[in-house]
């Protein structure tokens, strides 16, 4: 007896920002590495705790703001970080 084709299972994640389930590909991930630095991971492999949101700055801005990054990610986050991860993104965009 044969399986029928399912359609693929595609993964889904929550963006920080916006609050939307998209799939996760189409989101950034935020990680914290095993030495507790924060920083963006474009391939989505670097190891470490995660966290994602969209590819934009605005997600950023209102991850930024309501803290929902550092609660995520269990760390505090300095603001020279986020400054950073501004500038990546908008490099990115």
């Amino acid at each position: 007896m044969e399986q029928a084709n399912k359609p693929k299972k595609i993964p889904t994640r929550q963006c920080l920002g916006c609050n939307e389930h998209k799939p996760k590909k189409e989101l950034l991930r935020v990680v914290r590495d095993p030495e507790g630095q924060v920083s963006l991971d474009f391939t989505g492999k670097k190891s470490g705790r995660g966290a994602y949101i969209c590819h934009s700055l605005k997600c950023l801005k209102k991850a930024r703001k309501s803290r929902r990054l550092e609660k995520s990610l269990e760390c505090e986050i300095p603001e020279s970080v986020f400054d950073h991860m501004e500038e990546e993104l908008e490099a990115d965009e």
